[in-house]
């Protein structure tokens, strides 16, 4: 059921004892909207505890709290940008059929939930949470702001992408005159990078291939070739937009092998194509510049499959 605001709000001063999930493989829109949630809740006097079936990566240690465990009896059950309960992970999927509230932004979103706050019109989950605290605290600052910048500046890109909008720079206007440090946040999320990154980035450059008439442009890396770099999931965040950058490229494919016969795959497009479209065709989602699926079979057949979807989708 769709709830506004003043609704959820509501609701939310009535709950306590909160699960807030977040989704495998997490980034900083989901980690940032869960923290800015949890630590909201806890202003409030709440028990909650934030979870993630893969853990909460190194890089993002500085929006998890010192002391967090799931010391009482989940009572309700919050999922933050997350758009299919297949997104939770292994460790967390026994939620799936749990979920009170969902807190969300994707166009794609397929979670069935008591309560729904979906605006596929925002630019991240974290600028809903956004909307939600300034509602139940007087003031949002210190860990509220910062992982809601963190969420929000992740996103966006750091106000690059097209989901970008003026609501969340009057947002993050507002964090900053609050005392966030958004300089810190901005260079460990976009300047600061690791061997294994620089060593992935030149790996995807190295291997990219053309087609059709070059507007599309895709590059795959194998789980040896990460394995050997030192990489994992979270090396990749980012990587996906290399190839919308370059010129002429209309859509761009970054393949990743995540198991024997078994692709992920980051889909990026211009205006002129629709990424979330092209990973319905093979039941993922996201969002219009930017969305993911998951492809069964050998390399050579998933580029194939994805050839001939940008075939078709760049000549429609």
């Amino acid at each position: 059921m769709k709830t506004n605001l003043l609704e959820l709000c509501e609701l939310l001063r009535q709950q306590d004892n909160i699960v807030i999930l977040t989704h495998k493989n997490p980034d900083g829109d989901t980690l940032g909207s869960g923290f800015g949630l949890y630590y909201t809740l806890k202003h409030l006097g709440k028990h909650a505890c934030v979870l993630n079936s893969d853990g909460f990566p190194e890089r993002y240690q500085f929006l998890v709290p010192d002391h967090m465990e799931l010391d009482f009896e989940p009572e309700f059950v919050i999922s933050v940008d997350i758009a299919d309960t297949t997104l939770l992970g292994n460790q967390l999927e026994r939620y799936a059929n749990q979920i009170d509230l969902c807190i969300d932004h994707h166009i794609s979103n397929q979670i069935s939930a008591n309560y729904a706050y979906v605006i596929p019109e925002a630019s991240s989950a974290a600028e809903l949470v956004y909307q939600i605290a300034e509602k139940l605290v007087d003031k949002i600052e210190g860990p509220i702001a910062t992982a809601l910048y963190t969420g929000i500046v992740t996103d966006t890109g750091c106000f690059k992408y097209s989901n970008t909008t003026v609501e969340c720079h009057l947002y993050a206007a507002e964090l900053m005159k609050n005392g966030m440090e958004f300089e810190k946040i901005n260079r460990a999320m976009f300047e600061t990078k690791s061997r294994a990154r620089l060593g992935l980035e030149r790996l995807i450059l190295d291997g990219m291939e053309f087609y059709c008439d070059g507007k599309c442009a895709m590059t795959a890396v194998s789980r040896k070739e990460m394995e050997e770099l030192g990489a994992d999931n979270t090396t990749f965040d980012g990587v996906s937009a290399i190839a919308r950058q370059i010129e002429g490229v209309e859509l761009g494919f970054t393949i990743r092998e995540d198991g024997a016969n078994f692709y992920k795959i980051s889909i990026r497009t211009s205006e002129k194509v629709d990424a979330s479209q092209l990973g319905r065709l093979f039941g993922g989602g996201g969002h219009k510049r930017a969305a993911g699926c998951n492809i069964s079979g050998t390399l050579t057949e998933v580029k194939e499959k994805l050839i001939q979807a940008a075939q078709r989708s760049l000549t429609n």
